[in-house]
């Protein structure tokens, strides 16, 4: 029996699919570009620019791009400002310290939740990651670095084994990559990432092992390492640098 030409037909259904997890596939890699060109500072704090721009310098459509932008403005990074376009959110050192305890507190439940959830797999590629800074400690640059801490972050959660949580800490994460971008760009004295690293290496061998509270304790003592950043940058960075409309200070 011939079907009806205004019915959808199963092949149609079909094409419905692929085309629906493209549009996804470009939320996402838009979201991605824009968190990357943020915690980098090639879009800088204070900055203002119309969504247009944002095209431009992502490559992508407008839709892809006024999706990435109303999560990144949910996430506080990005503010929409009616009749003015957009704006990069200056960075507040104060608030994100105060930011920093929150993320100890959450990250403390995640951390205890993957340790003891992580399965077989999630150990197997906790302990991968692990091999793999160790082997690349003194070399990584800190855009290899930020690489590979997101796909930490995503794989902890991913053996926590709560969705909630992603979106909780996908913003808090964002933040403070940034905050470490700023201070090891302009403010650390001694080269190399082996600090963060090595608290890094420390929960991954504490949850892919299920040792719950060495795991606990040992993520303490990462957001301890990065609270450390803010005393210098608040002393030394030039406040431009945290709101691109402040006039930069003067070299001595």
């Amino acid at each position: 029996m011939a079907q009806g030409a205004g019915r959808p037909t199963l092949v149609d259904a079909d094409d419905a699919a692929p085309a629906r997890r493209n549009r996804v596939n470009l939320f996402e890699l838009a979201y991605q570009r824009l968190e990357e060109m943020l915690v980098r500072c090639e879009l800088a704090p204070g900055r203002f620019l119309a969504m247009q721009d944002l095209q431009a310098m992502t490559g992508f459509g407008r839709t892809p791009v006024h999706h990435a932008v109303n999560r990144l403005a949910a996430d506080t990074l990005i503010i929409v400002r009616p009749r003015h376009g957009l704006q990069i959110a200056p960075i507040d050192l104060a608030r994100e310290r105060v930011l920093l305890h929150l993320r100890r507190d959450i990250e403390r439940f995640v951390i205890r939740l993957a340790a003891e959830r992580a399965g077989p797999s999630h150990r197997n590629q906790l302990l991968h990651m692990e091999r793999l800074l160790r082997e690349k400690r003194d070399g990584l640059t800190l855009a290899e670095f930020n690489g590979l801490d997101r796909r930490i972050d995503q794989m902890v959660l991913a053996a926590a084994g709560e969705p909630f949580l992603e979106h909780t800490l996908r913003p808090l994460h964002t933040l403070f990559r940034r905050i470490g971008f700023l201070y090891h760009t302009h403010i650390a004295e001694q080269p190399g990432l082996t600090g963060t690293i090595d608290h890094h290496l420390a929960v991954l061998n504490a949850i892919a092992n299920r040792h719950v509270e060495r795991a606990v304790v040992a993520s303490d003592a990462l957001i301890a390492f990065v609270e450390t950043m803010f005393d210098e940058m608040e002393a030394r960075l030039d406040p431009s640098l945290l709101d691109c409309s402040v006039e930069p200070l003067l070299a001595p």
